[in-house]
């Protein structure tokens, strides 16, 4: 489990005891929730969580039931940092948290399974569909949020496909050798299979980290690289298309859940799965008007050569058949999951540039 910073660790024993209170039991008139990501409204799925989400979920429960509802707003970082999310709806310091599956790798190492199959589907809905196929065939992916993080599952969030910015341009794989290049989570093997140098990152320091050269470029989806205003230390953005990923949540804390009346439950499962499809819809559209801005002006943009595109995706071809044996030895149906994502994916009609070879 990670250390909890100072700042998260103050809050627990209030946050304990505001969890307690936050929720109103099933007679009472008012509810308060609180609502927290470790991002800003400026990235899109948080943007959701506070202009869709929040404001349909206080609709819909007013005019549904005889509740009153509303939120208390942690965007930002403000109450947890977006490597705290996942532990603060866990404790009861938060209700309701969204986050990225990248900043738990010991907890969820299974959930980021579109991220071990990259040059998936650019289409951010289809990224969704496919992710919603895994879930219903292996429920243990929804079910290990409630038996072993105290918290229920509330939406998976998809995002907008993922390509490249840099400080410099560049044109080849080698170009980008001896470079450090910043990414989160798992797809930094992204990089290290590419023989490119990876760096950590997050987007609340990402600026920062490209204008002071702690590293020279980021995978990164277009909606931050225009609203971030990361194109001002990266002009350039280079088209590859890694994929669209689906691999953040919305969660909420068991005993919070418990605590609502059960009318207010069913309306919030109901919007929650508004929500999740609005994640794959608004960041099609999104993501055409981004690209635009971008092409614009913003930065210099450059389509990959498809041979470049093909010579990375080759050599990613061994990556997602050892990190499932990997999986597999933990006891995660690795293999299973990510022969699925494969097969879903096609259903959709995406064709992978180098069709993995999954098995035990």
């Amino acid at each position: 489990m990670k250390i909890l910073s100072k700042t998260l660790l103050g809050l627990s024993a209030a946050g304990l005891l505001a969890a307690a209170m936050v929720s109103s039991p099933a007679k009472a008139e008012n509810i308060t929730l609180r609502i927290a990501s470790g991002h800003s409204p400026a990235v899109v799925y948080a943007g959701l969580m506070k202009n869709f989400f929040q404001p349909e979920l206080k609709k819909a429960v007013e005019a549904r039931t005889k509740h009153k509802l509303n939120f208390i707003e942690g965007y930002s970082g403000s109450i947890v940092k977006v490597y705290e999310v996942f532990e603060g709806v866990q404790s009861g310091i938060i209700d309701l948290g969204g986050f990225c599956y990248c900043f738990e790798p010991s907890n969820l190492k299974m959930h980021a399974f579109q991220v071990m199959t990259p040059f998936g589907t650019t289409d951010s809905a289809v990224s969704l569909k496919v992710a919603q196929d895994v879930y219903k065939d292996f429920p243990l992916l929804t079910s290990m949020f409630e038996k072993k993080f105290n918290q229920k599952l509330l939406a998976i969030i998809s995002d907008a496909p993922y390509h490249l910015g840099t400080s410099f341009e560049w044109n080849k794989v080698s170009d980008l050798k001896g470079i450090k290049i910043a990414g989160a989570g798992l797809n930094l093997n992204w990089l290290k299979y590419a023989g490119v140098t990876p760096v950590q990152g997050s987007l609340p320091e990402a600026y920062t980290g490209m204008k002071t050269h702690i590293y020279e470029g980021w995978i990164m989806f277009p909606s931050a690289w225009v609203n971030l205003k990361l194109y001002e230390p990266g002009p350039h953005y280079t088209m590859i298309g890694f994929g669209a990923i689906t691999w953040h949540a919305l969660t909420m804390n068991k005993q919070s859940w418990a605590k609502l009346p059960k009318d207010v439950q069913g309306v919030m499962m109901d919007v929650a799965k508004k929500f999740e499809e609005q994640t794959g819809s608004a960041n099609v559209a999104r993501y055409k008007t981004d690209v635009a801005k971008l092409r614009g002006g913003l930065a210099k943009v450059k389509d990959l050569d498809p041979g470049v595109r093909q010579s990375w995706a080759e050599s990613l071809r061994d990556w997602p058949g050892e990190y499932a044996r990997s999986l597999e030895k933990e006891g995660l149906p690795a293999v299973a999951i990510l022969n699925r994502v494969l097969e879903s994916a096609e259903s959709h009609g995406h064709k992978w540039p180098v069709r993995y070879k999954i098995s035990k």
